[in-house]
């Protein structure tokens, strides 16, 4: 029978690619991990010119629990950054401070816990609203907008029911030696900087979380960037080859050449020996259960040859993508200490 389809070849393919820097146990890891990271930096593509950070405050609001301060920064030339930062009511001293990213959601407005679009109150009721859980956990939340979400849509004119929140800007990156996730990388360690400005903040205890393309996205930003000192993925981590290999994912998730290289558990071998703590859904089918545990699998095993066993956790919610804050919280903090 002739084999015409084109996913035939990419299935054989995708079975059988070299890894030739995937984590090796007998390789001297500070020496592995910088040659690691090196190429996985050329493998995100070009890094944005810095620019000056050009920090202005827009508004600050008084909530029982809380204090908003909203601002923006430029991450670099025309990319400009919407963020707020939320402050427990009563915090004086330096404070660990998380990092919260949406993935494919309608905007940053879900991680305060806003419903402003159809289809809004879904996502809160699958834990969400990360910047106020971690005001609710006694810790600062940078919540910002990553590029092609919510106030960063594309404002190009595109084709009746293309998809509009990522595809054409993460291949025109492509054309620029760029990758999408490579520029939300480099917003978010400059969003790092913008924390220095704010004495509430403790930088020795920023963490980062998200769910699904926010979840991947503070898993590569973690894995590049020295002064993020904890990650919580969610419903993000898997296999290459079984999720966005072999199901339909949004361009965004896509590195040019990752596979020769790594699989996606390897790249945790730039974050350890940080803490990390992974979360999944038992029912998810886009990062599917069995090759998630299988990537964890390996990734313990990344932790326990470095003497970092109890650094990593790897927390499975019941059912499908989304979050699960009362699981994966008391984890997060157990293991970090925060």
């Amino acid at each position: 029978m002739a084999e015409f389809a084109p996913e035939l070849n990419h299935d054989y393919l995708l079975r059988r690619t070299t890894r030739m820097l995937g984590f090796d146990s007998t390789a001297y890891f500070p020496e592995w991990q910088k040659s690691a990271r090196r190429t996985f930096r050329q493998l995100l593509g070009a890094e944005p010119q810095p620019v000056p950070l050009d920090l202005h405050m827009i508004q600050t609001i008084q909530y029982p629990d809380y204090q908003e301060i909203i601002f923006t920064f430029r991450s670099e030339q025309h990319a400009d950054v919407p963020a707020h930062l939320l402050i427990p009511i009563g915090v004086t001293s330096p404070t660990p401070t998380m990092i919260v990213l949406q993935g494919h959601t309608t905007g940053m407005h879900i991680s305060l816990g806003r419903a402003i679009y159809p289809g809004d109150e879904a996502d809160l009721d699958g834990d969400r609203d990360f910047g106020l859980q971690a005001v609710r956990q006694g810790m600062c939340a940078l919540v910002l907008e990553l590029r092609c979400f919510g106030q960063r849509h594309t404002q190009r004119p595109h084709p009746v029911g293309h998809n509009t929140t990522c595809y054409h800007d993460a291949m025109v990156a492509l054309l620029l030696g760029r990758t999408l996730a490579g520029e939300r990388v480099w917003d978010i360690s400059r969003a790092i900087d913008s924390l220095a400005h704010f004495p509430q903040v403790d930088s020795q205890r920023i963490g980062i979380m998200g769910n699904s393309g926010g979840g991947l996205i503070s898993y590569y930003a973690a894995a590049m960037e020295p002064r993020i000192a904890a990650c919580m993925p969610s419903c993000a981590i898997c296999t290459y080859a079984d999720s966005i290999g072999s199901v339909y994912h949004c361009a965004d998730n896509y590195l040019p050449g990752v596979m020769q290289y790594f699989d996606m558990q390897d790249v945790a071998g730039l974050i350890a020996p940080r803490p990390l703590v992974i979360v999944s859904g038992l029912t998810d089918d886009l990062f599917p259960i069995a090759a998630s545990r299988t990537a964890c699998q390996e990734i313990a095993q990344i932790y326990q040859t470095i003497g970092k066993a109890g650094d990593f956790a790897h927390v499975v919610g019941p059912e499908g993508h989304r979050f699960y804050a009362d699981l994966a919280w008391p984890v997060f903090r157990r293991i970090t200490g925060w």
